[in-house]
């Protein structure tokens, strides 16, 4: 459930924030006990534990674990070698918050900065949702005006009302680059409104840079009463119920899939006004997501060989093996 936004009255100062940043250094980098800060800083050591805490509640601080744990880096290679992928990368999960994805959001933040940070004019495809919105968040600033950020999907409901979850404009701003977002909604209201939008020059210029593009970033959600799509008002009652009748278990950008990873022949997928997915992937395409809800959908989504690599956690890369 989500809480209110903090009133200004409620945000740290700019100089609490200073000393929250300098307190979060002398503990995490420069190896202070909170005893040594306290001194260093003139503070209690209390005052220097609600600084330190206050740093990582703004996010102040990204933590990056240096160290390769071997039950995740056999699990990656096992996932990779079975679904014949370009690359694996599993994260630690929480066994209190199985459907967190804060780790998974980290791990592909730090793909995302390796591949943005090239100098070389590239492009990059986006699909929308929680875990990619996150990952996005994690990443370092850059100025890139280079490269350019296309989404693969649109962003609103058929009724014209955004998804808060969006990514291709949050991470333009990140990297400073050229932004390309798709002017449909996720599914249009009929099979003729999908054809006259896809039939804009717009819709042209994205096919055409998408087939450029070096990477593409996907998110992947279950299909069911209550999947992301459906509660955030981006599918009906009606398209869900028809999806579930059709055995669909899984969707990426909009299309949805059976349990071999086959896009649907459906009146639902006749309306999806995304790009195509492409099976197998003619670039590095990279699902991003875990938890439980979602493995019946990664099994399907790989078994069909609709991504060539997968950024996870380690719950999910064992129930996937």
């Amino acid at each position: 459930m989500r809480g209110s936004s903090p009133s200004p009255s409620d945000r740290p100062s700019d100089k609490r924030r200073d000393d929250a940043a300098r307190a979060a250094w002398l503990y995490f980098i420069g190896g202070r006990t909170q005893d040594e800060i306290a001194t260093q800083l003139d503070l209690s050591r209390q005052a220097v534990q609600r600084l330190v805490a206050l740093a990582v509640s703004e996010k102040l601080i990204k933590f990056r674990l240096d160290h390769p744990i071997a039950s995740c880096t056999e699990l990656a290679a096992g996932l990779t070698e079975r679904y014949g992928l370009e690359f694996c990368d599993v994260t630690p999960s929480d066994p209190d918050a199985p459907d967190s994805a804060g780790g998974i959001a980290v791990a592909a933040a730090v793909r995302l900065q390796r591949l943005l940070a090239a100098k070389a004019p590239m492009v990059i495809c986006v699909g929308t949702g929680r875990t990619l919105r996150a990952a996005v968040e994690e990443l370092d600033s850059l100025d890139r005006p280079q490269h350019k950020v296309v989404s693969l999907v649109g962003a609103m409901s058929a009724g014209g009302q955004a998804s808060p979850y969006d990514v291709v404009m949050r991470l333009a701003d990140k990297v400073g680059a050229q932004r390309y977002p798709m002017p449909a909604p996720v599914l249009t209201e009929t099979v003729a409104d999908r054809e006259a939008l896809q039939g804009q020059r717009a819709f042209a210029v994205l096919r055409e840079l998408r087939d450029q593009a070096r990477a593409s970033f996907v998110g992947i959600s279950e299909i069911g009463w209550q999947a992301p799509l459906h509660r955030d008002g981006f599918m009906t009652d009606n398209d869900i119920s028809a999806l579930i009748e059709a055995e669909a278990v899984g969707e990426i950008t909009g299309w949805s899939f059976d349990a071999e990873g086959r896009p649907l022949e459906s009146p639902v997928n006749e309306r999806v006004a995304s790009l195509p997915l492409e099976s197998p992937p003619e670039r590095l395409t990279v699902i991003v997501g875990g938890g439980p809800q979602k493995v019946p959908a990664l099994k399907a989504a790989l078994k069909g060989r609709l991504a060539s690599a997968l950024i996870t956690d380690e719950a999910t890369a064992e129930a996937l093996l």
